[in-house]
């Protein structure tokens, strides 16, 4: 136990938190995987035990505890060998559940957030587009103003939770002429005329529901615009500090249940008449590889522990992500090639791994994106204000 940031508190929510995915995940996550969703009965099941209100305000049923709680969610969800099964739920419960708790008026938390934290209702956050990819102030969709109501048109893609969601989390151009300066954020529910929804066939993540979606004409209410009209990139940068620490603790996570697994298969594994955990070569291998793994964990913990102080880590969370998810394609790389022949093979998981840790330097802006956010804050000194 890691006595710096982790209570007793914290670790018996993690030795509950395993044993109810070793319950109600794990033996279904190959179903789910073949099927490409998930059972709709999970989102009630982590509802009631309040895994979706882990740090939201009691007053909408939620916990308000603080941001180790989540980290130690995020890290378990990634060891029941299932990217896309994590994906689900977090994308649900930290990309379009924060933007409810953070810009929702009142009935917008009552309405969206409280049933989101007992899974009732589930959630996704509609940012990317066809064109537009990590050029956020590049979109295309819009939401013109008429009388009491907004008409959405454009599209979305890469959305996790797009097909099966209630509600969507839209950002719309609300002042077109104005790149990032006209950007506004509502909240759509599923049900409203004129959004069609389109599956994507993923390399990996199989077990999330991935699609693409098209707004035609949908009308909303006025009261669906969620903080001030033309201030949603401001909304967006500022959530993007915790999106991108939970993909780097996510790559951390990964990364180490693949070591462990290829530990134990290791040492039980023999050629030459010995196992192969006492080759010099594969040791030297297994110590490079948690080396990096640990000190990406230690690097995330300290930035988790930045913002569950309110500081905008918005340079290191970045850091987090380009750093942790380097790594973690690396390792399980190395890992499955330790497996031999047997890490190509579908029964064993680092074929999943694999498979799954590849979007890591992809989604939520890629590599290459976050270098150039990186250095306009090292080399140009740009700082981005904190808005809520």
């Amino acid at each position: 136990m890691n006595t710096n940031y982790f209570t007793e508190e914290h670790e018996s929510f993690r030795k509950s938190f395993k044993a109810f995915l070793q319950k109600e995940v794990v033996p279904y996550v190959d179903t789910w995987e073949k099927e490409g969703k998930v059972d709709p009965s999970i989102w009630k099941k982590f509802g009631d035990m309040g895994y979706f209100g882990l740090i939201y305000p009691e007053k909408y049923g939620g916990l308000e505890l603080d941001l180790f709680y989540t980290v130690i969610f995020l890290e378990e969800l990634q060891k029941v060998n299932s990217g896309g099964f994590a994906a689900t739920m977090w994308a649900h419960n930290y990309l379009a559940m924060t933007h409810l708790e953070k810009e929702g008026t009142e009935a917008i938390k009552e309405n969206y957030l409280a049933p989101s934290i007992t899974g009732d209702k589930v959630g996704c956050l509609c940012i990317t587009e066809p064109f537009g990819g990590s050029d956020v102030a590049g979109m295309r969709t819009t939401a013109v103003k008429k009388g009491n109501t907004y008409v959405i048109n454009g599209s979305k893609t890469f959305i996790t939770n797009g097909l099966y969601s209630d509600y969507l989390i839209v950002t719309a151009k609300t002042n077109p002429e104005d790149k990032y300066k006209g950007i506004s954020i509502f909240v759509v529910d599923r049900n409203t005329k004129g959004i069609t929804s389109t599956k994507l066939d993923k390399l990996g993540w199989r077990a999330s529901d991935t699609a693409e979606i098209a707004f035609d004409n949908v009308v909303i209410p006025a009261s669906n615009l969620m903080g001030e009209e033309n201030a949603g990139f401001g909304y967006i940068m500022q959530h993007f500090a915790l999106e991108r620490l939970i993909m780097g603790i996510n790559a951390h996570a990964r990364a180490e249940f693949a070591i462990d697994y290829t530990l134990q298969y290791m040492s039980e594994r023999k050629a030459f008449g010995k196992t192969i955990n006492t080759f010099q070569v594969l040791r030297h291998k297994i110590v490079d590889m948690t080396s990096e793994m640990e000190l990406c964990k230690a690097f995330n913990y300290s930035v988790a522990n930045k913002l569950n102080h309110g500081e905008y880590a918005v340079k290191e969370a970045t850091m987090s992500k380009l750093l942790s998810t380097k790594m973690a394609d690396k390792v399980i790389y190395d890992c499955l090639q330790l497996l031999g022949g047997y890490g190509y093979m579908e029964d064993y998981p680092l074929a999943r791994l694999l498979r799954d840790s590849r979007i890591g330097p992809i989604g939520g802006g890629t590599s290459e994106i976050l270098k150039e956010v990186l250095a306009k804050l090292i080399i140009d000194k740009k700082t981005y204000r904190k808005t809520t």
